[in-house]
Protein backbone atom coordinates (compact mmCIF):
# COMPACT_ATOMS: atom_id res chain seq x y z
CA UNK A 1 0.00 0.00 0.00
CA UNK A 2 1.12 3.46 -0.54
CA UNK A 3 0.75 5.44 2.27
CA UNK A 4 -0.88 8.37 2.29
CA UNK A 5 2.25 10.12 2.91
CA UNK A 6 3.87 8.47 0.12
CA UNK A 7 1.07 9.13 -2.20
CA UNK A 8 1.78 12.67 -3.54
CA UNK A 9 -0.24 14.08 -6.16
CA UNK A 10 2.86 13.75 -8.74
CA UNK A 11 3.19 10.28 -7.81
CA UNK A 12 -0.06 9.28 -8.45
CA UNK A 13 -0.73 10.98 -11.83
CA UNK A 14 2.93 9.50 -12.95
CA UNK A 15 1.89 6.17 -11.60
CA UNK A 16 -1.87 6.12 -13.29
CA UNK A 17 -0.35 7.56 -16.54
CA UNK A 18 2.09 4.08 -16.36
CA UNK A 19 -0.76 1.99 -16.52
CA UNK A 20 -2.58 0.00 -18.84
CA UNK A 21 -5.65 0.60 -17.88
CA UNK A 22 -8.00 3.06 -19.19
CA UNK A 23 -8.34 6.99 -18.59
CA UNK A 24 -8.76 7.46 -14.80
CA UNK A 25 -11.42 10.14 -14.62
CA UNK A 26 -11.41 11.13 -10.89
CA UNK A 27 -14.80 12.94 -9.55
CA UNK A 28 -14.20 16.61 -10.03
CA UNK A 29 -15.13 17.63 -6.86
CA UNK A 30 -13.89 15.23 -4.70
CA UNK A 31 -10.35 17.20 -4.58
CA UNK A 32 -11.68 19.17 -1.92
CA UNK A 33 -13.36 16.73 -0.50
CA UNK A 34 -12.03 14.99 3.09
CA UNK A 35 -9.99 12.29 1.33
CA UNK A 36 -8.25 13.22 -1.60
CA UNK A 37 -8.05 11.30 -4.60
CA UNK A 38 -4.15 11.11 -4.18
CA UNK A 39 -4.85 9.03 -0.84
CA UNK A 40 -7.12 6.70 -1.81
CA UNK A 41 -6.64 2.97 -1.54
CA UNK A 42 -7.70 1.46 -5.06
CA UNK A 43 -9.19 -1.52 -5.31
CA UNK A 44 -9.75 -4.37 -8.18
CA UNK A 45 -13.01 -7.32 -7.22
CA UNK A 46 -12.54 -10.82 -8.43
CA UNK A 47 -15.66 -12.91 -8.81
CA UNK A 48 -18.80 -10.89 -8.95
CA UNK A 49 -21.47 -13.00 -7.78
CA UNK A 50 -23.91 -12.20 -5.59
CA UNK A 51 -21.28 -11.83 -2.30
CA UNK A 52 -19.00 -9.22 -3.82
CA UNK A 53 -21.62 -7.02 -5.73
CA UNK A 54 -22.41 -6.82 -1.62
CA UNK A 55 -18.95 -6.01 -1.21
CA UNK A 56 -18.48 -3.59 -3.75
CA UNK A 57 -21.79 -1.43 -3.41
CA UNK A 58 -20.11 -1.16 0.34
CA UNK A 59 -16.00 -0.59 -0.88
CA UNK A 60 -17.00 1.95 -3.33
CA UNK A 61 -19.13 4.19 -1.85
CA UNK A 62 -16.40 5.01 0.58
CA UNK A 63 -14.36 8.47 0.40
CA UNK A 64 -11.18 6.26 0.74
CA UNK A 65 -11.37 4.23 -1.71
CA UNK A 66 -11.20 4.33 -5.49
CA UNK A 67 -12.19 0.78 -7.38
CA UNK A 68 -10.01 0.42 -11.09
CA UNK A 69 -11.57 -3.02 -12.32
CA UNK A 70 -12.73 -5.90 -11.80
CA UNK A 71 -12.57 -9.33 -13.17
CA UNK A 72 -15.41 -12.11 -13.40
CA UNK A 73 -15.67 -14.76 -16.45
CA UNK A 74 -19.28 -14.31 -16.57
CA UNK A 75 -19.73 -11.43 -19.31
CA UNK A 76 -23.06 -10.33 -17.80
CA UNK A 77 -22.45 -9.93 -14.76
CA UNK A 78 -18.54 -8.79 -14.95
CA UNK A 79 -20.41 -5.65 -17.39
CA UNK A 80 -23.36 -5.30 -14.77
CA UNK A 81 -19.86 -4.85 -12.28
CA UNK A 82 -18.44 -2.22 -14.78
CA UNK A 83 -21.72 -0.12 -14.97
CA UNK A 84 -22.35 -0.22 -10.93
CA UNK A 85 -19.27 1.29 -10.29
CA UNK A 86 -19.16 3.60 -13.51
CA UNK A 87 -22.89 4.87 -12.82
CA UNK A 88 -21.87 5.40 -9.20
CA UNK A 89 -19.04 7.39 -9.85
CA UNK A 90 -20.61 9.66 -12.62
CA UNK A 91 -23.40 10.46 -9.98
CA UNK A 92 -20.63 12.33 -8.03
CA UNK A 93 -18.98 14.47 -11.10
CA UNK A 94 -20.00 17.40 -12.11
CA UNK A 95 -19.97 15.86 -15.97
CA UNK A 96 -22.91 13.40 -15.86
CA UNK A 97 -20.11 10.87 -17.53
CA UNK A 98 -17.22 8.17 -15.94
CA UNK A 99 -15.39 6.13 -17.46
CA UNK A 100 -12.39 4.33 -15.32
CA UNK A 101 -13.27 1.02 -14.26
CA UNK A 102 -11.67 -1.75 -16.59
CA UNK A 103 -12.89 -5.48 -16.78
CA UNK A 104 -10.92 -8.66 -17.01
CA UNK A 105 -11.44 -12.58 -17.58
CA UNK A 106 -8.32 -13.55 -16.39
CA UNK A 107 -7.13 -12.60 -12.69
CA UNK A 108 -3.91 -12.32 -13.60
CA UNK A 109 -4.37 -9.18 -15.86
CA UNK A 110 -5.77 -7.57 -12.41
CA UNK A 111 -3.33 -7.90 -9.97
CA UNK A 112 -0.28 -7.46 -12.26
CA UNK A 113 -1.69 -3.82 -12.20
CA UNK A 114 0.95 -1.46 -10.54
CA UNK A 115 -1.79 0.96 -9.65
CA UNK A 116 -3.75 -1.73 -7.77
CA UNK A 117 -3.17 -1.51 -4.16
CA UNK A 118 -6.29 -4.15 -2.67
CA UNK A 119 -8.01 -6.76 -4.27
CA UNK A 120 -11.27 -8.32 -3.17
CA UNK A 121 -11.93 -11.86 -3.65
CA UNK A 122 -14.97 -13.44 -4.08
CA UNK A 123 -15.22 -16.21 -6.52
CA UNK A 124 -15.92 -19.92 -5.51
CA UNK A 125 -14.23 -21.15 -3.07
CA UNK A 126 -11.15 -23.54 -5.16
CA UNK A 127 -10.29 -20.86 -6.47
CA UNK A 128 -9.15 -18.37 -3.30
CA UNK A 129 -6.00 -19.96 -2.58
CA UNK A 130 -4.54 -19.59 -6.38
CA UNK A 131 -5.49 -15.80 -6.88
CA UNK A 132 -4.94 -14.45 -3.35
CA UNK A 133 -1.39 -15.77 -3.48
CA UNK A 134 -0.85 -14.11 -6.74
CA UNK A 135 -2.29 -11.03 -5.56
CA UNK A 136 -0.02 -11.07 -2.17
CA UNK A 137 3.29 -11.92 -4.56
CA UNK A 138 2.38 -8.80 -6.72
CA UNK A 139 2.09 -6.82 -3.38
CA UNK A 140 -1.49 -6.23 -3.04
CA UNK A 141 -3.20 -6.20 -0.21
CA UNK A 142 -6.30 -8.83 0.24
CA UNK A 143 -9.61 -9.11 1.66
CA UNK A 144 -11.00 -12.85 0.60
CA UNK A 145 -14.13 -14.15 1.74
CA UNK A 146 -15.04 -16.56 4.28
CA UNK A 147 -14.04 -19.97 4.28
CA UNK A 148 -10.70 -18.94 3.19
CA UNK A 149 -9.11 -22.20 1.46
CA UNK A 150 -10.14 -25.17 -0.28
CA UNK A 151 -7.61 -27.33 1.79
CA UNK A 152 -5.65 -27.36 4.83
CA UNK A 153 -2.38 -26.73 2.67
CA UNK A 154 -3.74 -24.20 0.77
CA UNK A 155 -4.48 -22.16 4.12
CA UNK A 156 -0.80 -22.26 5.44
CA UNK A 157 0.21 -21.56 1.71
CA UNK A 158 -1.73 -18.16 1.70
CA UNK A 159 -0.43 -17.58 5.07
CA UNK A 160 3.24 -17.83 3.95
CA UNK A 161 2.84 -15.82 0.82
CA UNK A 162 1.27 -12.88 3.02
CA UNK A 163 3.74 -12.66 5.64
CA UNK A 164 6.43 -13.33 3.14
CA UNK A 165 5.22 -10.16 1.43
CA UNK A 166 4.40 -8.53 3.93
CA UNK A 167 0.84 -7.47 2.88
CA UNK A 168 -2.86 -7.01 4.94
CA UNK A 169 -5.13 -9.55 4.69
CA UNK A 170 -8.76 -9.68 5.81
CA UNK A 171 -11.05 -12.55 6.24
CA UNK A 172 -14.08 -12.20 5.51
CA UNK A 173 -15.52 -13.55 8.63
CA UNK A 174 -17.71 -10.56 9.55
CA UNK A 175 -19.01 -11.82 12.65
CA UNK A 176 -16.23 -11.21 14.70
CA UNK A 177 -17.32 -7.46 13.87
CA UNK A 178 -20.60 -7.77 15.62
CA UNK A 179 -21.18 -7.10 18.86
CA UNK A 180 -23.45 -10.13 19.93
CA UNK A 181 -20.37 -12.11 18.93
CA UNK A 182 -17.93 -9.79 20.54
CA UNK A 183 -19.42 -9.80 24.11
CA UNK A 184 -20.27 -13.74 24.38
CA UNK A 185 -16.85 -14.36 23.24
CA UNK A 186 -15.50 -12.09 26.07
CA UNK A 187 -17.94 -13.71 28.84
CA UNK A 188 -16.47 -17.37 27.89
CA UNK A 189 -12.93 -15.75 27.61
CA UNK A 190 -13.57 -14.26 31.00
CA UNK A 191 -14.76 -16.87 32.88
CA UNK A 192 -18.21 -15.57 33.65
CA UNK A 193 -20.18 -19.06 32.88
CA UNK A 194 -16.83 -20.96 34.56
CA UNK A 195 -14.67 -23.74 33.13
CA UNK A 196 -15.85 -24.29 29.63
CA UNK A 197 -16.64 -27.80 28.87
CA UNK A 198 -18.48 -28.23 25.61
CA UNK A 199 -19.33 -26.09 22.50
CA UNK A 200 -21.96 -26.66 19.89
CA UNK A 201 -21.27 -25.09 16.79
CA UNK A 202 -24.42 -25.73 14.57
CA UNK A 203 -24.20 -25.31 10.52
CA UNK A 204 -25.57 -27.61 8.05
CA UNK A 205 -23.14 -30.73 6.46
CA UNK A 206 -20.70 -31.86 4.76
CA UNK A 207 -20.24 -31.55 1.22
CA UNK A 208 -20.69 -34.03 -1.42
CA UNK A 209 -19.40 -35.42 -4.92
CA UNK A 210 -20.59 -32.99 -7.58
CA UNK A 211 -23.05 -35.30 -9.91
CA UNK A 212 -24.98 -32.63 -11.39
CA UNK A 213 -25.88 -33.40 -15.07
CA UNK A 214 -25.08 -31.47 -18.24
CA UNK A 215 -26.25 -28.46 -19.09
CA UNK A 216 -25.64 -26.43 -22.56
CA UNK A 217 -23.05 -23.83 -21.88
CA UNK A 218 -24.68 -20.23 -21.23
CA UNK A 219 -23.39 -17.67 -23.83
CA UNK A 220 -20.79 -15.29 -22.76
CA UNK A 221 -19.20 -17.87 -19.89
CA UNK A 222 -15.65 -19.13 -20.21
CA UNK A 223 -16.71 -21.92 -18.55
CA UNK A 224 -13.01 -23.38 -18.20
CA UNK A 225 -11.76 -20.34 -16.26
CA UNK A 226 -14.92 -20.99 -13.83
CA UNK A 227 -13.98 -24.43 -13.25
CA UNK A 228 -9.80 -23.02 -13.45
CA UNK A 229 -8.06 -25.57 -11.12
CA UNK A 230 -10.99 -27.94 -10.58
CA UNK A 231 -11.31 -31.16 -12.44
CA UNK A 232 -12.98 -30.65 -16.11
CA UNK A 233 -16.68 -31.63 -16.04
CA UNK A 234 -19.49 -30.72 -18.13
CA UNK A 235 -21.29 -26.97 -17.20
CA UNK A 236 -24.32 -27.03 -15.02
CA UNK A 237 -26.13 -23.92 -14.39
CA UNK A 238 -26.18 -25.03 -10.21
CA UNK A 239 -22.43 -24.15 -10.41
CA UNK A 240 -22.99 -20.86 -12.13
CA UNK A 241 -25.95 -19.66 -12.49
CA UNK A 242 -26.85 -17.74 -15.39
CA UNK A 243 -26.24 -13.88 -15.60
CA UNK A 244 -26.65 -11.51 -12.86
CA UNK A 245 -28.55 -13.46 -10.34
CA UNK A 246 -29.94 -12.44 -6.86
CA UNK A 247 -29.07 -15.86 -4.61
CA UNK A 248 -25.81 -17.48 -2.90
CA UNK A 249 -25.33 -20.35 -5.91
CA UNK A 250 -24.81 -23.81 -4.90
CA UNK A 251 -21.34 -24.54 -5.90
CA UNK A 252 -20.84 -24.37 -2.13
CA UNK A 253 -22.00 -27.53 -1.57
CA UNK A 254 -19.68 -29.98 -3.35
CA UNK A 255 -16.61 -30.86 -2.34
CA UNK A 256 -15.06 -29.81 -5.82
CA UNK A 257 -15.57 -26.22 -5.42
CA UNK A 258 -16.32 -25.78 -1.78
CA UNK A 259 -17.28 -28.28 1.56
CA UNK A 260 -21.17 -27.82 2.05
CA UNK A 261 -22.24 -26.30 5.37
CA UNK A 262 -19.39 -27.17 7.22
CA UNK A 263 -17.01 -24.57 5.27
CA UNK A 264 -19.60 -22.25 4.18
CA UNK A 265 -21.61 -21.61 7.86
CA UNK A 266 -18.83 -23.32 9.70
CA UNK A 267 -16.38 -20.73 8.54
CA UNK A 268 -18.59 -18.48 10.51
CA UNK A 269 -19.33 -20.29 13.49
CA UNK A 270 -16.18 -22.72 13.90
CA UNK A 271 -14.55 -19.29 14.11
CA UNK A 272 -16.19 -17.69 16.69
CA UNK A 273 -15.94 -21.15 18.34
CA UNK A 274 -12.08 -20.72 18.34
CA UNK A 275 -12.59 -17.18 19.13
CA UNK A 276 -14.63 -18.24 22.56
CA UNK A 277 -12.18 -20.68 23.14
CA UNK A 278 -8.86 -18.48 23.05
CA UNK A 279 -7.57 -20.86 19.80
CA UNK A 280 -6.82 -18.35 16.82
CA UNK A 281 -3.86 -19.79 16.82
CA UNK A 282 -4.54 -23.03 17.38
CA UNK A 283 -6.77 -25.98 16.64
CA UNK A 284 -8.22 -29.67 18.41
CA UNK A 285 -5.87 -32.50 18.78
CA UNK A 286 -8.92 -35.11 17.69
CA UNK A 287 -11.65 -35.19 15.26
CA UNK A 288 -13.87 -38.19 16.07
CA UNK A 289 -16.50 -38.98 13.36
CA UNK A 290 -19.91 -40.51 14.34
CA UNK A 291 -21.32 -43.88 13.49
CA UNK A 292 -22.64 -43.00 10.95
CA UNK A 293 -20.68 -40.89 8.76
CA UNK A 294 -21.30 -42.26 5.32
CA UNK A 295 -24.44 -40.58 5.32
CA UNK A 296 -24.68 -38.42 8.92
CA UNK A 297 -25.30 -34.68 8.34
CA UNK A 298 -24.10 -33.81 11.74
CA UNK A 299 -21.95 -35.18 14.85
CA UNK A 300 -18.55 -35.07 14.38
CA UNK A 301 -16.98 -34.32 17.61
CA UNK A 302 -13.85 -32.26 17.93
CA UNK A 303 -11.45 -32.15 21.12
CA UNK A 304 -9.41 -29.79 22.01
CA UNK A 305 -5.72 -30.27 24.05
CA UNK A 306 -7.76 -28.92 27.48
CA UNK A 307 -10.27 -31.32 27.14
CA UNK A 308 -13.12 -29.17 25.68
CA UNK A 309 -15.18 -30.51 23.18
CA UNK A 310 -16.40 -28.57 19.89
CA UNK A 311 -19.30 -30.33 18.55
CA UNK A 312 -21.10 -30.20 15.06
CA UNK A 313 -24.58 -29.84 15.50
CA UNK A 314 -27.34 -28.88 13.03
CA UNK A 315 -29.67 -25.73 12.76
CA UNK A 316 -27.57 -22.57 13.20
CA UNK A 317 -25.91 -20.84 15.96
CA UNK A 318 -23.13 -21.10 19.06
CA UNK A 319 -23.85 -22.60 22.29
CA UNK A 320 -21.11 -22.51 24.77
CA UNK A 321 -21.36 -24.61 28.02
CA UNK A 322 -19.51 -23.53 30.72
CA UNK A 323 -19.53 -25.01 34.94
CA UNK A 324 -21.90 -22.27 35.68
CA UNK A 325 -23.83 -21.55 32.47
CA UNK A 326 -24.22 -21.04 29.36
CA UNK A 327 -24.46 -18.62 26.37
CA UNK A 328 -25.50 -18.92 23.31
CA UNK A 329 -24.95 -16.45 20.47
CA UNK A 330 -26.24 -16.03 16.61
CA UNK A 331 -26.64 -13.47 14.35
CA UNK A 332 -29.24 -10.89 15.78
CA UNK A 333 -29.42 -13.02 18.77
CA UNK A 334 -27.84 -13.64 22.61
CA UNK A 335 -29.05 -15.58 25.63
CA UNK A 336 -26.99 -15.91 28.88
CA UNK A 337 -28.12 -17.99 31.27
CA UNK A 338 -25.91 -18.72 35.09
CA UNK A 339 -26.72 -21.04 37.32
CA UNK A 340 -30.30 -22.17 35.85
CA UNK A 341 -31.40 -18.06 35.67
CA UNK A 342 -31.74 -16.25 32.76
CA UNK A 343 -29.49 -13.26 33.17
CA UNK A 344 -30.05 -12.01 29.31
CA UNK A 345 -32.51 -13.21 26.38
CA UNK A 346 -32.87 -11.97 22.98
CA UNK A 347 -34.12 -14.17 20.40
CA UNK A 348 -36.10 -12.23 17.99
CA UNK A 349 -38.23 -8.81 18.40
CA UNK A 350 -40.50 -10.17 20.71
CA UNK A 351 -38.31 -9.42 23.19
CA UNK A 352 -37.43 -6.30 25.33
CA UNK A 353 -35.06 -4.60 25.66
CA UNK A 354 -33.26 -4.39 22.69
CA UNK A 355 -29.95 -6.58 21.55
CA UNK A 356 -27.75 -3.55 22.10
CA UNK A 357 -29.49 -2.93 25.48
CA UNK A 358 -29.29 -6.57 27.23
CA UNK A 359 -25.51 -6.42 25.23
CA UNK A 360 -24.82 -3.26 27.46
CA UNK A 361 -26.49 -4.48 30.32
CA UNK A 362 -24.32 -7.90 30.35
CA UNK A 363 -21.18 -5.94 29.48
CA UNK A 364 -21.85 -3.26 32.55
CA UNK A 365 -22.79 -6.40 34.85
CA UNK A 366 -20.06 -9.18 34.18
CA UNK A 367 -17.39 -7.12 31.76
CA UNK A 368 -16.38 -3.80 33.72
CA UNK A 369 -13.37 -5.26 35.31
CA UNK A 370 -12.63 -7.93 32.21
CA UNK A 371 -8.83 -8.68 32.40
CA UNK A 372 -9.33 -9.90 28.55
CA UNK A 373 -10.81 -7.44 25.94
CA UNK A 374 -11.12 -8.65 22.55
CA UNK A 375 -9.99 -6.85 19.36
CA UNK A 376 -13.71 -4.21 18.88
CA UNK A 377 -14.41 -3.12 15.06
CA UNK A 378 -18.12 -2.52 14.28
CA UNK A 379 -17.20 -2.21 10.49
CA UNK A 380 -15.23 -5.41 9.30
CA UNK A 381 -14.40 -3.31 6.00
CA UNK A 382 -13.73 -0.36 7.30
CA UNK A 383 -11.48 -2.33 9.45
CA UNK A 384 -9.63 -3.30 6.27
CA UNK A 385 -9.23 -0.38 5.05
CA UNK A 386 -7.95 0.91 8.34
CA UNK A 387 -5.54 -1.62 8.52
CA UNK A 388 -4.23 -0.61 5.32
CA UNK A 389 -3.22 2.59 6.30
CA UNK A 390 -1.57 1.74 9.57
CA UNK A 391 0.19 -1.71 8.23
CA UNK A 392 -1.49 -3.36 11.33
CA UNK A 393 -3.22 -6.89 11.53
CA UNK A 394 -6.76 -6.76 10.98
CA UNK A 395 -9.93 -8.00 13.28
CA UNK A 396 -9.58 -11.55 11.03
CA UNK A 397 -6.08 -11.81 9.93
CA UNK A 398 -4.73 -14.52 7.89
CA UNK A 399 -4.15 -16.87 10.38
CA UNK A 400 -7.12 -16.45 11.56
CA UNK A 401 -8.94 -17.40 8.44
CA UNK A 402 -6.92 -20.24 8.38
CA UNK A 403 -6.98 -21.81 11.90
CA UNK A 404 -10.98 -21.28 11.33
CA UNK A 405 -10.92 -22.72 7.73
CA UNK A 406 -8.65 -25.92 9.46
CA UNK A 407 -10.82 -26.67 11.80
CA UNK A 408 -14.12 -26.54 8.91
CA UNK A 409 -11.40 -28.88 6.93
CA UNK A 410 -10.85 -31.62 9.36
CA UNK A 411 -14.66 -32.17 10.60
CA UNK A 412 -14.95 -32.57 7.04
CA UNK A 413 -12.61 -35.14 6.65
CA UNK A 414 -13.87 -37.01 9.51
CA UNK A 415 -17.02 -37.28 7.50
CA UNK A 416 -15.19 -37.97 4.09
CA UNK A 417 -13.22 -41.32 5.52
CA UNK A 418 -14.91 -41.98 8.76
CA UNK A 419 -11.52 -42.28 10.44
CA UNK A 420 -10.62 -40.95 14.20
CA UNK A 421 -7.83 -38.30 13.88
CA UNK A 422 -5.04 -37.63 15.72
CA UNK A 423 -3.76 -33.87 14.83
CA UNK A 424 -0.66 -31.52 16.04
CA UNK A 425 -1.79 -28.44 15.22
CA UNK A 426 1.32 -26.58 15.90
CA UNK A 427 3.21 -28.63 12.85
CA UNK A 428 -0.58 -28.43 10.77
CA UNK A 429 -0.34 -32.61 10.21
CA UNK A 430 -2.01 -35.87 11.39
CA UNK A 431 -0.41 -37.54 14.34
CA UNK A 432 -0.73 -41.07 16.08
CA UNK A 433 -0.30 -43.05 12.61
CA UNK A 434 -4.01 -41.72 11.98
CA UNK A 435 -4.95 -39.53 8.61
CA UNK A 436 -3.49 -39.48 4.94
CA UNK A 437 -0.79 -36.35 4.01
CA UNK A 438 -3.13 -36.38 0.84
CA UNK A 439 -5.87 -35.19 2.57
CA UNK A 440 -4.60 -32.37 3.20
CA UNK A 441 -4.16 -31.74 -0.47
CA UNK A 442 -6.26 -31.72 -3.74
CA UNK A 443 -4.75 -32.25 -7.49
CA UNK A 444 -4.95 -29.13 -9.56
CA UNK A 445 -5.83 -29.41 -12.90
CA UNK A 446 -3.19 -27.62 -14.86
CA UNK A 447 -1.49 -25.04 -15.58
CA UNK A 448 -2.58 -24.46 -11.80
CA UNK A 449 -1.19 -25.33 -8.57
CA UNK A 450 -0.48 -24.03 -5.02
CA UNK A 451 2.80 -25.22 -4.09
Amino acid sequence: MHTAKSLSRRHFLKRTAAATAAPFILPSHIWSAETKPNDRITMGFVGLGKQNRGLLGDFVKRKETQVLAVCEVDTTRRNSAKKIIEDYYAKQTDRGAYKGCDTYVDFRQLVERKDIDAVCIATPDHWHAIIAIAAANAGKDIYCEKPMSETIREARAMVNAVRKNKRIFQTGSMQRASREFRTACELVRNGVIGKITTVHAAVSGPGKPCDLPEEAVEPGLDWNMWLGPAPMRPYNSVLSPRGVHDHFPLWRNYREYGGGGVTDWGAHHFDIAQWGLGMDDSGPVEIVPPKDWETAQSGVKMVYANGVELFHDSGNGVTFTGADGEIYVNRGKFKLTLKGAEKAKFMGKEDKPSLAEQLAQADKEFLTDAKIRLYKSDDHKGDFLGAIRSRKDPLAKVEIGAHSVMVCHLCNLAYYHGQTLKWNPAKEEFAGKTGDAKWLTREYRDPWKVA
